[in-house]
């Protein structure tokens, strides 16, 4: 079945996910447990979500850039989840959404990489799951939410600052 066909009805797309909510279920953090939950749920197709595959990679980025994960571990972690193949895995970067990313990071004042989460979003007529809480602030036009209970994104925060000083 293509996304397409899934627009209507009970397997109509819910959700992009956004780097962060991937980021979080591959390294060992308080929220961890919570973005794994999430994240199988989705790449069980229990959750009609779509993880854009170059998500995988900025995943990468991040995890090892800047939370310092080592890079083979991150490596073999995201790798494991691309052997899934999940039907949740969305390959295609078109021309077009990338002009209609431009768009957005230029409207919202968002980094271009959001502003193609949010053109998907808009695609789908879907929500974005994310942990960025500058990409919650500024769209209103598309639910954007954080699939991180409050309660353990918080704790999460409070560890993130003490693992970077």
């Amino acid at each position: 079945m293509g996304y397409e066909e899934t627009r209507s009805g009970k397997d109509r797309i819910e959700g992009v996910i956004d780097i962060g909510p991937v980021v979080l279920s591959h390294f060992e953090n308080p929220a961890m447990d919570a973005a794994l939950e999430f994240l199988s749920e989705v790449l069980k197709w229990n959750r009609k979500c779509i993880i854009p595959t170059s998500t995988i990679l900025g995943a990468y980025h991040i995890l090892t850039r800047y939370l310092r994960v080592e890079k083979v571990s991150a490596y073999e972690a995201l790798t494991r989840t691309l052997k899934t193949h999940s039907p949740a895995f969305y390959e295609n970067i078109s021309v077009e959404y990338v002009l209609n990313s431009l768009t957005n990071a230029l409207g919202y004042n968002i980094e271009s990489w959001d502003g193609y989460i949010v053109s998907l979003a808009k695609k789908f007529r879907a929500a974005v799951y994310t942990t960025d809480l500058n990409l919650i602030r500024r769209v209103k036009d598309v639910p954007v939410v954080n699939p991180i209970p409050d309660e353990i994104f918080n704790e999460y925060n409070e560890w993130l600052k003490e693992r970077l000083k």
